[in-house]
């Protein structure tokens, strides 16, 4: 991927594999931290794709390049080469797993949780549970509201009892989180919600040949939106 303009390209950074421990189940993290990161992203991976998906690897460049590090793990299904994701209660236990993974991994960043798709709802689930300790925000790269085809909103009711900041990346053309529904999930959050339409963009972030987008300018936008969101809410402005 190639630099934002007007940016240098730090170094490439290494990824380091660690395990995660939920409980008795290790399941597997992956850190990609860039020179002199200024916040820590705990990236989960959606419902059908583990954390190595060709999504999640970009994205996590792509952050990389803004001097965010990501640490992306798996739910334990998928650890395990099962099809269907976990019970709620063991993908939140997860979530738990990993950010106290990662503040023992990087003390002094700030840090921020969420995911593709379920990793994301799951991150927000376990933080209306109980607080998730020293999480500074959620952010969501593409929150799945509803069904196909189906008008219930129930996904996003536990979002009232979420206390953190938090970050949508929707695309308008999301068959599982139609952009108006979306906009008024956030207006219902006031404050807390932060919406970033993606013109063009469906549920895993690809855009039509026609509307002359690519999906590299599209990993390019959201890492600007998430990067600027991550400074606006620890209160650094352009560093």
């Amino acid at each position: 991927m190639n630099a934002p303009a007007g940016r240098e390209m730090p170094p490439d950074p290494e990824i380091t594999e660690l395990e995660i421990q939920v409980g008795d189940t290790p399941v597997g993290g992956l850190l990609l931290r860039p020179p002199m990161a200024t916040a820590l992203y705990l990236f989960a991976h959606g419902a059908g794709a583990g954390m190595r998906h060709p999504f999640m690897e970009a994205a996590s460049r792509a952050l990389a390049e803004r001097r965010i590090a990501t640490l992306r793990y798996e739910f334990p299904y998928m650890a395990a080469g099962r099809p269907m994701p976990d019970r709620q209660g063991t993908l939140a236990d997860t979530v738990r797993a990993a950010a106290a993974t990662a503040l023992q991994l990087a003390p002094e960043l700030p840090l921020f949780a969420g995911g593709k798709s379920m990793g994301g709802r799951m991150t927000s689930t376990a933080a209306a549970e109980a607080p998730l300790f020293g999480v500074r925000g959620i952010v969501f790269y593409g929150f799945p509201l509803h069904r196909p085809g189906d008008e219930s909103d129930a996904r996003a009711d536990h979002l009232a009892d979420v206390s953190l900041p938090m970050l949508f990346l929707q695309g308008t053309r999301d068959r599982l989180a139609e952009i108006e529904r979306v906009r008024y999930v956030c207006e219902r959050l006031q404050d807390k919600a932060t919406l970033h339409v993606v013109e063009g963009a469906d549920h895993v972030f690809s855009v039509l040949k026609r509307s002359g987008r690519t999906e590299a300018g599209v990993q390019e936008e959201t890492a600007d939106a998430v990067a600027g969101w991550m400074r606006l809410t620890t209160g650094t402005g352009n560093r």
